[in-house]
């Protein structure tokens, strides 16, 4: 509760670009965690590709396996013809069923993160247009009040670059873990299409 009350009062003189730049500080996090989820839940129970070939070739998945392959084989063994060219279609369309699962919500964390310093930089421009206020008003004289407008730029600055250096490497480091999970399905489905 004291940690609370302090991070308020800290972030209380950023005035309202505060508000939009923690609601968007919550969301990219928000959706940074629910990534980092889905991508370790996809590495930990996925089959190998052997596994993928056996379970074409009769042989059953294990029962507990998840994960991109193993959702990809099930899916197509559910649907299989028995005829090569229908059976590859058949592939292709689940491998584009399952890509935009891999790049979902990638480019919106991106985005979050890239606004971030804007969202900073307005505060700073709002806080110095209210310091440049004070000034006209009451000249150089009011050191106190000339503070509140240089305390409101520095902490919207901050604030956003606080927001914005984690999560841009968090962009980099779950659009590196889509690229390995991308090229992983693409191996899949050109290894099963072999083996039709």
């Amino acid at each position: 509760m004291n940690l609370i009350g302090a991070t308020f009062e800290y972030l209380r003189p950023g005035g309202l670009i505060m508000l939009p730049l923690i609601g968007a500080s919550c969301w990219m996090w928000v959706l940074i965690i629910e990534r980092a989820l889905w991508f370790g839940g996809q590495a930990r129970r996925d089959v190998t590709l052997v596994q993928a070939v056996d379970a074409l070739r009769g042989r059953p998945l294990p029962p507990d396996s998840r994960g991109l392959r193993a959702d990809l084989v099930r899916q197509y063994l559910n649907e299989r013809t028995g005829r090569a060219d229908i059976d590859r279609r058949i592939l292709e369309r689940h491998a584009m069923r399952a890509r935009p699962l891999i790049w979902g919500s990638l480019s919106v964390i991106a985005t979050l993160a890239a606004v971030a310093p804007l969202f900073g930089l307005l505060g700073t421009v709002t806080g110095m247009i209210t310091t440049f206020d004070v000034i006209s008003l009451f000249g150089t004289g009011n050191a106190k009040a000339m503070a509140g407008g240089i305390s409101e730029a520095l902490i919207t600055t901050q604030s956003g670059l606080l927001a914005a250096i984690p999560g841009l490497f968090m962009s980099v480091f779950l659009y590196r873990r889509a690229t390995r999970l991308q090229g992983r399905l693409d191996e899949t489905i050109s290894v099963l299409k072999r083996c039709l």
